[in-house]
């Protein structure tokens, strides 16, 4: 008897869901098909009823990943005008917390996959690039919104994302060896980008006051 539709649906997002965590884990070149089919419940053999090669897996793991990525961030941005705070700041402080940082397997995917990202297939690479463009923008757009002027806002979030990515990485890069450089770097990291925000929300204090 076949496999309806509906279970082969099923089966291939279990095989790209245990893609995603082995290929987070240990990265893309790390994991054979073998181990991965096993991993999901399946035997090797039919790993070619749902994708053409590696490389076709590898794009639908980093397609569902960016989109889950972007909806986390859209979720944060969310909560955050909800609870009436600066959605920055939310950002910054979920980014650099030790909760996100230990969450390797489910966290932001352009952390989780910057390593890996240069040699990725083309169509993987494109997802990528896309999922990192358009997180800039959203991240941008917040910025605006919060900052109340547009001048400037690209740039801040690209400098702004940029560190918050390079001292997540450092610190998950120690945090098994040297604990406590690792919560130093998240911390200092942190603390850093959180009184960039805020200098910045007393400079235009001052400017708004000048003006009146």
């Amino acid at each position: 008897m076949g496999v309806s539709r509906q279970q082969a649906a099923e089966n291939r997002r279990a095989i790209v869901a245990a893609a995603e965590k082995l290929f987070r884990e240990r990265g893309v070149e790390g994991v054979g098909l073998a181990e991965l089919m096993k991993t999901a419940g399946f035997t090797q053999g039919g790993f070619y009823n749902h994708f053409e090669s590696k490389d076709a897996l590898v794009a639908a793991v980093v397609e569902k990943a960016m989109e889950d990525g972007g909806n986390e961030f859209a979720a944060i941005i969310e909560n955050a005008r909800s609870d009436n705070t600066n959605p920055v700041k939310a950002r910054i402080q979920w980014y650099l917390s030790p909760e996100h940082r230990g969450n390797i397997d489910g966290g932001c995917p352009l952390s989780g996959f910057v390593v890996d990202a240069p040699r990725f297939g083309d169509v993987a690479h494109g997802s990528y690039a896309e999922g990192l463009a358009g997180n800039l923008e959203e991240f941008a757009k917040v910025i605006e919104e919060t900052d109340g002027v547009s001048e400037g806002s690209r740039k801040k979030a690209i400098a702004l994302f940029s560190q918050m990515i390079g001292t997540v990485l450092l610190s998950r890069a120690v945090v098994d060896v040297d604990p406590a450089l690792a919560d130093e770097i998240l911390d200092e990291g942190r603390e850093h980008l959180l009184s960039v925000v805020d200098e910045a929300a007393g400079t235009r204090s001052r400017r708004h006051s000048r003006r009146r």
